[in-house]
């Protein structure tokens, strides 16, 4: 393995897998290659998983959807749209950190690849496990972080506040992505990503529009 990234979010339902695929497909095109980690899944359900996220990162990833390549990817899922530990509790299951980190050092380790994303489950201080936020498993595997935001109305101050939460903490930022709105309501898109850069210091601040992704994940690469 020559890289690691996590790709973390501001808010829940922001483009993280989205920009994960863009970033696997970026380095596909450059000759580069990619393992993905999602290692906590909720809202799953195994009987239509195409369109999940781990289905999507295989999709990218040009790998066959089937048991062995989803479990190789995301090993932990659940059926209930809820946070990671919420989900997991209601099918019996005691989620914790340590599991969690565990997966992703053994995927780490033994990734034979030129890039290797791993990405979050909601936001940044959203529950992962029992005992912990995404920010925990961040801080446990001290990977450069993607940070990426939406442009609906709130969305600076979330990815603002996220870029905040991982500089006090000392955790590298390579970037943040603001990923645009689906929602006819939200306020314009450039603006959005232009006052999120105003006020992100020296952090380059992309743009990822619905309507296709074109240089940002080259100058992420």
């Amino acid at each position: 393995m020559k890289r690691a990234l996590f790709v973390a979010g501001a808010h829940t339902d922001v483009g993280k897998t989205f920009c994960a695929c863009a970033l696997i497909r970026a380095a596909h095109a450059q000759g580069l290659s990619v393992e993905a980690l999602k290692p906590v899944v909720s809202g799953f359900d195994p009987d239509h998983w195409a369109d999940s996220d781990p289905g999507r990162l295989l999709a990218a990833l040009d790998r066959p959807l089937t048991a062995q390549t989803l479990d190789a990817i995301s090993p932990l899922r659940f059926r209930a749209p809820l946070s990671p530990p919420m989900a997991a509790r209601l099918e019996g299951v005691d989620l914790r950190l340590a599991a969690l980190e565990t997966f992703c050092r053994q995927g780490l380790a033994g990734a034979d690849a030129d890039l290797v994303l791993v990405e979050g489950a909601g936001g940044v201080m959203s529950p992962m496990a029992e005992d912990a936020t995404c920010l925990d498993l961040m801080m446990a595997l001290r990977l450069p972080a993607l940070v990426v935001g939406g442009s609906y109305l709130g969305a600076i101050s979330h990815t603002l506040t996220a870029i905040e939460t991982l500089r006090s903490r000392g955790l590298p930022i390579l970037a943040a992505v603001i990923s645009e709105s689906g929602d006819r309501d939200a306020p314009d898109f450039r603006d959005t990503v232009a006052s999120v850069a105003a006020f992100a210091g020296d952090l380059p601040v992309l743009a990822a529009p619905r309507g296709g992704i074109q240089s940002w994940p080259s100058l992420v690469l």
